[in-house]
């Protein structure tokens, strides 16, 4: 009920946040139920039904990811004077985040079971059918009766994951208490009474010298990865058919090459906050100016939040052109569309939740440095000034990270090039 009251009172920017992780939750859903639709109405094609479910992890992740963006950087839910008077406090308050994530998740896939219904012709014709001729009810398994308890089970898939994943993400830590040796009443040292530790009151963004910790171990598992799917795909035709089947009318991929793709993008993501970093260091190398100096400052204490977004998203354009280069050439010189509507679903989806995760992470470090923003212009510092070093952290990261996924989506579509 707070959640609801809190949504009541929400403003526009926060409404708009959670909308779209109600439609991300609607879209995940709708793939898992189309999953159940194909598997009820192929029962004989067990392996084509994994393999659309095992697909469905990819967009549930991206929403994941959506969820504690849109948490973390929800102000209802955060800290406040009025939320301790009420006894809400650090870990609540992660919690009634949690509670509103999941709520909105169960919205979406409400209007997702209400729309696979629809297509699948059980509440009546429908005009949202994509062939006009029944083929989406085939797709889903029309005129089979889907089993009740693996329709509930998928649709608490998604709230009961974004909950859970939410309240983890979002839960307070409490930093390490550092003890200092001081001097005793008659100059001999002792050490310090152990100090109180201070629990954070909401969820910050991890230390720079933290946000750099992830860089070896991202640039070591997209090398893996890399190498895993190069290994995979050397001795298997372009596109066979295998395991793990893209839902449409596009041909399988190996295992391996699968995973080779899985651990290079999740290599890139955590790489993401490194990079990030990185990229601030080199604006401010050697005796930068004051616009190079505030540039690099600002992109380095924001490398912990914005980093692995950015990261998600260079992931996503990177196999997106291997993506696009191997449906080309399924389509084959007559141009024949390759696309499956399901596939064009879950690509926009997680699009949507990669784009719409960078600009809330964004809107977050924007609202993080308010103070040392108003602290600048109080010392004089113009308006052309902190618009020029947005600019140039803006520059800073595309000079750095286009060529960088450039080389990888090259290197990831260089077997399938004979």
């Amino acid at each position: 009920m707070l959640s609801l009251r809190l949504a009541r009172g929400a403003r526009p920017s926060v409404l708009l946040r959670r909308s779209l992780v109600t439609v991300a939750a609607a879209g995940a859903s709708f793939l898992l139920l189309s999953a159940l639709g194909f598997a009820s109405g192929h029962p004989d094609d067990s392996q084509g039904a994994v393999g659309r479910l095992l697909w469905c992890l990819v967009p549930l992740a991206a929403t994941v990811q959506l969820a504690i963006a849109v948490g973390r950087a929800d102000p209802s839910t955060g800290p406040g004077p009025g939320f301790a008077a009420a006894g809400v406090g650090p870990a609540r308050a992660a919690l009634l985040a949690a509670a509103s994530m999941a709520a909105s998740s169960a919205l979406g896939g409400v209007l997702a079971l209400l729309v696979f219904l629809l297509l699948r012709g059980d509440l009546g014709a429908s005009w949202l059918d994509w062939a006009g001729s029944g083929a989406a009810g085939r797709q889903l398994g029309g005129g089979r009766p889907l089993p009740l308890a693996g329709t509930v089970t998928l649709l608490a898939v998604v709230p009961l994951v974004v909950g859970a994943a939410c309240a983890a993400g979002l839960w307070p830590r409490q930093p390490r208490a550092v003890h200092q040796p001081v001097r005793g009443p008659r100059g001999t040292r002792r050490p310090a009474a152990p100090a109180r530790p201070t629990v954070v009151t909401g969820p910050i963004a991890p230390r720079p010298h933290q946000a750099t910790s992830g860089l070896p171990w991202g640039i070591a598992l997209t090398a893996a990865g890399l190498a895993l799917q190069a290994y995979a795909s050397g001795n298997a035709p372009p596109l066979p058919d295998a395991l793990l089947a893209v839902p449409g009318r596009l041909g399988g991929n190996p295992p391996g090459v699968v995973g080779g793709w899985a651990l290079a993008a999740l290599g890139l993501v955590l790489a993401g906050p490194g990079l990030t970093h990185l990229c601030g260091r080199l604006l401010a190398v050697g005796r930068p100016g004051v616009l190079r100096l505030l540039a690099g400052r600002m992109l380095q204490q924001e490398a912990g939040l914005i980093g692995r977004p950015v990261g998600a998203l260079c992931a996503l354009v990177a196999a997106g052109f291997t993506v696009l280069e191997l449906y080309g050439r399924a389509s084959g010189p007559s141009g024949a569309h390759a696309f499956g509507p399901l596939t064009g679903l879950g690509a926009a989806l997680v699009t949507l939740c990669a784009a719409a995760t960078t600009l809330t992470a964004v809107v977050e470090a924007r609202s993080a440095r308010e103070r040392t923003t108003a602290a600048l212009v109080r010392l004089g510092a113009p308006a052309r000034l902190l618009r020029g070093a947005a600019a140039l952290r803006a520059a800073a990261l595309l000079a750095l990270l286009v060529p960088l996924v450039w080389v990888v989506a090259h290197l990831t579509a260089m077997p399938f090039h004979r």
